[in-house]
């Protein structure tokens, strides 16, 4: 079992907390068991080893099960050794490590998606997390990060998916211009979600249509040059007293109202 929190292959494993160790290595972690569970059912081609403390294994045998399955190799590990690796307080006694498996820009777009969510500068891990989540639940076909984006393989990000990280392909690292491009050529409408946009409600007909939505900064929403790019600027009613809402639930209700008017009838 391995016991010293010290050794070289613990350190290791913890230093993909780093954004450096990440882009260096090409892994990232995966904390508790949903996740691991997600990777093996979604990604099992991902995954590289997974740490276990013996109390985990016994309470989640199917995930040990579908590791052998997969060839992935499991390994046993005290709870100092997980506390180590891990970006949380408790881990839930598993960690894994996982490849990145970033999807192509040109793929995404030649697959003819009807719905894709584009974050521009989003920089909270919870809120990217989320609204990847969110476009998982609403059936998109992909989520393109501009490069002013935060890293999706952040442990705060990845923890916040759920599992949804494994469920549809994310393309990361792109230009702005370039997937507005993309969007324009495989036929979406860029929508932009902003508050100096247009009514919602006036235009909520056109998201029956192939959609890309365009979601901006947490604080300073969108530039005016990543505006000029969206073909239609959309803002959400605010019916009660609230100042405004979070990122990531008016992302949610965006997707969401398009999957509801494409599948309608």
């Amino acid at each position: 079992m391995l016991e010293n929190p010290r050794s070289p292959r613990v350190r290791a494993v913890a230093k993909l907390t780093k954004r450096s160790a990440r882009q260096e290595t090409g892994l990232f972690l995966l904390e508790g068991p949903q996740a691991a569970r997600e990777a093996l059912a979604y990604r099992p081609d991902t995954l590289v080893e997974v740490f276990a403390t013996p109390g985990a294994i016994e309470r989640h045998p199917e995930l040990a099960a579908n590791a052998e399955k997969a060839g992935v190799a499991v390994v046993s590990a005290s709870e100092a050794v997980l506390e180590a690796m891990a970006d949380t307080v408790t881990p839930q006694g598993i960690v894994a490590v996982a490849r990145q498996s970033p999807s192509s820009l040109r793929d995404i777009f030649a697959a003819g998606p009807r719905l894709v969510a584009i974050c521009e500068e989003v920089r909270d891990p919870g809120n990217l997390g989320t609204i990847i989540r969110a476009a998982d639940a609403a059936g998109a076909d992909a989520v393109v990060l501009t490069g002013r984006t935060v890293d999706p393989y952040n442990p705060k990000v990845v923890r916040s998916t759920t599992g949804s990280l494994f469920h549809l392909p994310i393309v990361l690292g792109v230009e702005l211009d370039a997937a507005v491009a993309r969007a324009h050529e495989a036929g979406l409408r860029v929508v932009a979600a902003d508050v100096k946009g247009e009514e919602f409600l006036d235009h909520r007909a056109t998201l029956a249509e192939p959609t890309a939505w365009l979601f901006g900064n947490e604080a300073r929403g969108l530039a005016d040059e990543a505006l000029a790019q969206a073909d239609l600027a959309l803002r959400l009613p605010i019916y009660g007293a609230a100042e405004s809402l979070n990122l990531a639930t008016a992302a949610s209700v965006c997707l969401y109202e398009t999957a509801f008017a494409q599948r309608a009838g």
